[in-house]
């Protein structure tokens, strides 16, 4: 009798990156044959090259409900959030300095303003990761000046929660007595949510919703004094430098158009596939599910498993074939615990996300949760514990 082989694979990671969509994928093996050309040029390939770069602009626009003249095309959605930051700062030099960004926002974000030698205020979040906008006036009394501008993301990537952008806009127009520019960092829903109400400019990333890796969306709404903060470039659109990479941003738009035509089916779906990894998860002895339970990502769930290391988990449940992140992806090389679960002050020992693909099934799920609670008790075991 032969051995039995490894088991299949499943990969339970679309938060860092979903896997890409057909509609992409045959987007841009038509695209590579036509999109080559500089599209800034004069020629017949390079005017072709500028067609599909609108089309591609367009597209995008529609899907995220905003003019096609605001959508720019970036290296990636890091660079989106940071080219967002930055231009507000910039721009806003003269009325404030400050950045105001919640407790739980990605690292692109701080990284951005460290970068910038900016003066930040913290909002902080309740236990499941939303901002709370009443604490919106405590943190902002004194401030001199008004804030340059408020980060903030509309759903969080590590816990799935969703962000009150709009309220927060709110709040701090109230607490300051005039309107702050929002940048929204939509990387984590853009695809899945519609975008909220009451941001300036957005960020987005194409790899997350099934379209290539290296395209970022910024999107900067007309009438914003956002400033480009990096040296500019001779390209048609002043927001961004170098080459566009047409297939790519075509194959994105692509897949982004995919994705927004399915999404309210597959949310249903996927919310209760994640409801029934919640309750499995819960059922655990010591296992903390958390994020918000209903205002969130459909397709992400994340818990935390006490006196057990979560690099160690994602190892033991990648030998059952199974592909998920552990803490923030932000902070998974370093060892610390994730900001994100520390700001919300829950269990950050053994955390591990899991986060469905578009093609995730109920049996994927359920092969899952049968083999989750061995892992858990055989490190445990390990331990002593």
């Amino acid at each position: 009798m032969s051995a039995a082989g490894p088991p299949p694979r499943t990969y339970l990671d679309a938060a860092s990156s979903e896997p890409l969509h057909p509609a992409a994928r045959e987007t841009l093996l038509a695209a590579l044959e036509r999109g080559y050309a500089d599209p800034r040029r004069l020629h017949g390939a390079a005017r072709e090259a500028r067609l599909l770069l609108d089309n591609a602009r367009e597209v995008v626009a529609g899907c995220l409900g905003v003019r096609p003249d605001e959508v720019s095309f970036t290296s990636s959605g890091t660079d989106a959030t940071h080219r967002g930051v930055l231009g507000l700062l910039r721009g806003r030099a003269r009325v404030g300095d400050t950045l105001v960004h919640g407790a739980v926002e990605h690292s692109s974000v701080l990284h951005a303003a460290r970068w910038a030698e900016a003066p930040t205020l913290v909002l902080p979040v309740d236990r499941t990761g939303r901002v709370e906008p009443a604490a919106v006036p405590d943190v902002l009394a004194g401030l001199p000046r008004p804030p340059a501008a408020v980060a903030l993301q509309t759903a969080n990537h590590e816990v799935g929660t969703l962000q009150p952008v709009a309220e927060v806009a709110e709040a701090v127009a109230r607490a300051v007595g005039e309107p702050v520019p929002v940048v929204a960092d939509a990387c984590a829903s853009a695809g899945r949510l519609p975008l909220p109400d009451g941001w300036s400019v957005a960020a987005a990333s194409a790899h997350k919703w099934g379209g290539p890796a290296g395209v970022g969306v910024l999107v900067v709404r007309r009438g914003t004094r956002w400033r480009q903060p990096f040296p500019v470039d001779d390209r048609v659109d002043e927001r961004v430098s170098g080459h566009e990479d047409v297939p790519g941003a075509l194959a994105a738009a692509a897949a982004l158009q995919a994705l927004t035509a399915e999404a309210a089916d597959l949310a249903a779906r996927q919310h209760a596939l994640v409801a029934e990894v919640r309750r499995a998860a819960a059922a655990l002895p010591d296992v903390e599910v958390v994020g918000a339970e209903h205002d969130r990502l459909p397709h992400l769930v994340t818990f935390s498993c006490l006196y057990l290391d979560g690099e160690a988990l994602v190892h033991a449940l990648d030998r059952h074939g199974f592909g998920v992140a552990s803490g923030s992806a932000c902070t998974s090389a370093a060892v610390r615990p994730s900001h994100v679960l520390e700001a919300m002050g829950v269990l950050t020992h053994g955390n591990v996300r899991l986060s469905l693909t578009r093609t995730t099934t109920t049996e994927d799920v359920r092969r899952f949760l049968a083999v989750l609670p061995g892992v858990v008790a055989d490190l445990r075991a390990e331990t002593g514990l």
